[in-house]
């Protein structure tokens, strides 16, 4: 039997694509999600590895946990590298389509997240490339810095159409915009 891959959120975006505004708010339309755990012991060595990885974004998700999310790399390919560092060190498990991920920029993006997280996401406390687990939308949530004024937030398949009407009403001040980035 073969399936048709539908995204999450295709009914909520679809005929509202539109150029992207100074705030805007991407769904990716098929990222590479997956999760890794380390066994105890390795975590510093596994770390260094996975962030060495190249167009992969390595982000903490919690002690010995961490999600990578790439936009070119394929799942078989990322659990191969992953793989490649031993059995005895770390465990993977492809999340891509249990996980959707959301990207937020504007000049303004902090105040619209400050809606909807209990984080301090000022530059000097939230660098560019610091990942945390956190409530956004009082969804469980991993949130990413991946640039000056850009968010990515990854949330499970199952909230995501809450999370994304969410954040669309919280932008609405700022004329935020959405569409599929692919």
């Amino acid at each position: 039997m073969t399936f048709i891959y539908r995204h999450p959120l295709e009914d909520f975006i679809t005929g509202f694509e539109a150029e992207p505004n100074p705030h805007h708010l991407d769904v990716l339309k098929r990222p590479t999600v997956i999760s890794v755990m380390v066994h105890a012991g390795f975590e510093a060595d596994v770390a260094k590895a996975l962030q060495a990885l190249p167009d992969v974004s390595c982000r903490f998700a919690g002690p010995g946990e961490w999600l990578l999310v790439s936009g070119t790399s394929g799942a078989d390919s990322l659990l191969r590298d992953v793989a490649a560092l031993g059995p005895e060190k770390v465990s993977a498990l492809d999340q891509s389509d249990g996980r959707v991920v959301l990207r937020i920029v504007g000049p303004r993006v902090r105040q619209i997240l400050a809606k909807c997280l209990a984080l301090d996401l000022h530059p000097d406390e939230f660098a560019i490339g610091r990942a945390t687990n956190a409530q956004c939308c009082h969804v469980a949530a991993n949130l990413a810095r991946t640039a000056e004024h850009t968010f990515e937030i990854v949330v499970m398949r199952s909230t995501a159409g809450f999370v994304f009407e969410e954040l669309v009403e919280m932008g609405r001040e700022c004329a935020m915009t959405t569409r599929f980035a692919h």
